[in-house]
């Protein structure tokens, strides 16, 4: 029989976002405690009435607080680059490397000289916390696609299949790098140059499978649901192997003659209901 995509489409999750979906605390505090030390030390320049002779004092006797710098700009990066009249500067915190009249160039013109010297904060790492948090928060895109990932692979194991065994996560059918996974797939068919979320393997086929969740619209999504229109189409020429995709989210909603036209071509396409349902015990045979 075949499946009514508007009711299928009506059934997608609006959220699967955790309690740590939001801000990864542990991860925030973990990056703070590396750092801790030398922002107390660098506490010491809030309020300064001679910033600049304080500053180079502490990085004098203190070299290693010069990693926390980029931090105070929202930045992971040891090196930054700033061009400045038409000239790229490249100021290394790493280790100190350039000359106290650089630094504090660098530290006067980002304004991080006035944030401390006028008291706008009152703690450097109270305010690293915060910045810390922000930055984290990027990374929720990243958290839903494990979360999802996370909803397929429980599902795997509760319908029997072992990791390693019959199923495996992240399998590229490149042999590039000297891939330990690479022959799980058995590519002699030449299937296009990819990387699949998992892989199940069962006596009869090899079942290549794609996992993602979409919690915003965007231009993406369409280009998505046309590549895997055209991936499932290639796949699943071969006989001994099945394109599955796993997708969900309200993201969608905005993007649906696209999906549409994939749910149409693509036999094995399903969201989070269907496998509430037990879809995966159905499909791997």
């Amino acid at each position: 029989m075949a499946r009514d995509f508007d009711m299928w489409i009506q059934s997608f999750q609006q959220s699967i976002s955790s309690y740590d979906y939001y801000v990864n605390f542990e991860q925030v505090h973990n990056n703070i405690d590396n750092i801790k030390d030398e922002l107390l030390i660098l506490n010491q320049l809030i309020g300064s009435n001679n910033i600049e002779k304080d500053f180079i004092n502490i990085i004098e006797k203190y070299p290693k607080v010069l990693k926390c710098i980029p931090i105070l700009l929202a930045e992971r990066k040891n090196e930054l680059i700033v061009t400045d009249n038409n000239e790229s500067i490249t100021y290394n915190f790493k280790t100190k490397q350039l000359s106290d009249k650089d630094y504090i160039k660098f530290m006067t013109k980002t304004q991080l000289f006035n944030l401390l010297a006028n008291k706008k904060i009152t703690n450097l790492v109270d305010y690293v916390i915060g910045v810390e948090v922000g930055l984290n928060s990027n990374g929720r895109k990243n958290r839903t696609g494990t979360i999802m990932s996370t909803i397929i692979e429980n599902a795997l194991i509760e319908a029997g299949f072992t990791k390693n065994i019959n199923y495996f996560k992240e399998v590229s059918t490149s042999n590039a790098g000297n891939n330990k996974n690479y022959n799980i797939i058995d590519n002699n068919c030449n299937i296009s140059k990819k990387r699949f979320d998992f892989v199940v393997k069962t006596n009869s086929k090899t079942y290549l499978i794609e996992v993602n969740f979409y919690n915003n619209a965007g231009s993406k999504l369409n280009e998505v649901a046309r590549s895997y229109k055209s991936l499932a189409q290639e796949i699943n020429a071969h006989q001994d192997k099945t394109f599955v995709w796993f997708t969900d989210g309200i993201g969608w909603y905005k993007a649906k003659t696209n999906l549409r036209e994939a749910f149409n071509v693509i036999p094995h396409i399903y969201n989070i209901n269907d496998i509430r349902n037990g879809i995966i015990k159905t499909i791997f045979i």
